[in-house]
């Protein structure tokens, strides 16, 4: 595959970041990829390609922004990473009480501030499996 015909697609198709609806009116994303229902969607490796990227990332975040987080035992940082890919990081902080808590090792804590959430009522059992991973420190 050339450069050539990269270039060539990108400058026919257009390259988007976001998802778009094509002249056809299907969604589309990259370049020009149908990603609706009738279209051809994600590969395994590129939906694994994109998760393993935004872990990578949310990791990074958590780490800048806690001291704290690298020294979490693998099972803790794992439900924190969780909880921030389904919050985000800007509503995760403010979860004040709760990261306070983990900061200072006060697992039953920091887990009862993140049940005692709207997030909490929102996702079910998700909360309940990531407090008590939080909470143990076991999956």
């Amino acid at each position: 595959m050339g450069q050539k015909l990269v270039e060539m697609l990108k400058k026919h198709e257009g390259s988007e970041k976001f998802c778009y609806k094509c002249p056809t009116g299907h969604e589309t994303i990259g370049v020009g990829r149908n990603i609706s229902k009738n279209g051809l969607g994600l590969s395994d490796n590129e939906i694994e390609y994109l998760l393993q990227n935004d872990i990578s990332r949310i990791t990074t975040e958590l780490t800048e922004e806690y001291a704290w987080f690298d020294e979490l035992d693998s099972v803790r940082r794992d439900a924190l990473i969780d909880i921030s890919f389904n919050l985000g990081q800007t509503k995760l902080r403010l979860f004040i009480k709760a990261l306070n808590a983990m900061a200072n090792e006060e697992w039953e804590e920091a887990a009862d501030q993140f049940m005692d959430s709207r997030w909490s009522r929102q996702v079910g059992n998700r909360a309940k499996e990531l407090t008590e991973m939080i909470r143990t420190g076991h999956y």
